[in-house]
């Protein structure tokens, strides 16, 4: 092959190449395309567990799209405040955000039922009923109606009870007890006899070192300490019968979520598992060393009686019932959930239970 015809080869082979890398980029471009929306949460940045959430899913999401697709969080009061959130990404003021179901169960008791409310599931058993039940399909028949499409997007797993300024020992000493806590429960709770109270997270120290209010729950161990309720409540009440498993969700703008790229689609899903157990994991890390901190600055742990417990449990399942006979949406998720709920405290009895309780037995004989 003489140079002349080698080169000239050479130059068509480059040609077609530079087309081909040409033809690829817009095709490339077209598949992943830039999509920034905005997101906000219900939690303030104080809050890292949770706040955290919301930043974790924009990394993930980031990272796997090279930047094309981003979800950009604003805590709490920045772009809307926390109880607003949902109104927002109804509207499409922003396209998603961060937060629990049951901040919205005065405008429909069905919000609560896929984040937790008194006597339902654990963590474990909320995810299975999620993500295998069914309940998520039956959430987001539910969300549709608000123009919504929603994914879980962390747990904290069983809460605590709460701070308490006097012990509780017979439901009795509930009555006319002044207890800052979630609206659903509180809706529970006023069957015994307590006034609820509703408290933003900044002002209810305050409010307990005054005496305006006898009693306080907020999440647990790592979260309360930040907030030093053990100065000003010293009894500590385990456990919040009423956030057995609280699941935290994302939800979407449907008009939005509907027009994304079916790859964002999928990633976006995946994302928000990743996230779901991050938060979990974070908390269990997090809350054994936050109990011993609390228990070196005077807390004093309770567990409320199992008295109070099935007081509670009854009022609990009156409140179900006014609801089931009234509205559908939350017949139907109670329902399966409470199907669902038989047979996981059954199997949870089989070996879990057995295996955790003799591991607290060894623990609590130094052997661990």
């Amino acid at each position: 092959m003489d140079r002349r015809s080698f080169l000239a080869k050479a130059s068509v082979g480059g040609a077609t190449a530079a087309a081909a890398a040409t033809l690829a980029a817009p095709a490339i471009a077209q598949s992943n395309p830039r999509i920034t929306w905005r997101l906000a949460s219900s939690f303030p940045k104080s809050l890292d567990v949770l706040y955290g959430g919301a930043e974790s899913l924009n990394r993930y999401l980031s990272e796997a799209t090279d930047g094309n697709f981003t979800i950009q969080p604003f805590a709490a009061g920045e772009l809307v405040g926390p109880m607003q959130v949902q109104d927002a990404v109804s509207e499409g003021t922003v396209e998603a955000c961060h937060t629990v179901g049951y901040y919205f169960w005065g405008k429909d008791p069905t919000f609560a039922l896929a984040t937790s409310i008194p006597f339902s599931l654990s963590a474990r058993g909320m995810n299975a009923f999620l993500y295998y039940g069914g309940g998520n399909e039956l959430y987001n028949e539910f969300l549709a109606g608000h123009n919504i499409v929603g994914y879980p997007g962390g747990n904290s797993g069983a809460q605590m009870g709460g701070w308490f300024r006097k012990e509780i020992n017979t439901t009795e000493d509930l009555r006319g007890l002044k207890f800052r806590v979630g609206g659903f429960a509180g809706k529970v709770l006023e069957q015994l006899g307590v006034v609820p109270q509703q408290i933003a997270a900044g002002d209810i120290y305050q409010a307990l070192e005054r005496g305006t209010i006898d009693a306080a729950e907020w999440v647990g161990p790592y979260d309360d300490e930040k907030l030093g309720f053990v100065k000003v409540a010293p009894y500590y009440y385990a456990p919040g019968v009423w956030e057995g498993g609280p699941t935290l969700h994302f939800y979407f703008n449907k008009p939005a979520y509907d027009d994304l790229p079916a790859q964002y689609k999928s990633l976006l899903q995946t994302a928000t598992r990743a996230v779901n157990n991050d938060v979990l994991a974070d908390y269990d890390w997090r809350n054994p060393p936050a109990l011993k901190v609390l228990a070196a600055q005077g807390a004093q742990l309770r567990w409320f009686p199992k008295e109070v417990m099935d007081d509670m449990f009854t009022a609990a399942n009156s409140t179900y019932a006014e609801y089931e006979a009234s509205n559908p949406h939350f017949a139907r998720m109670w329902g399966a959930i409470k199907d669902f709920r038989r047979d996981h405290y059954t199997w949870s009895q089989v070996t879990e239970y057995t295996y955790d309780t003799y591991m607290m037995i060894k623990q609590n004989e130094g052997a661990l």
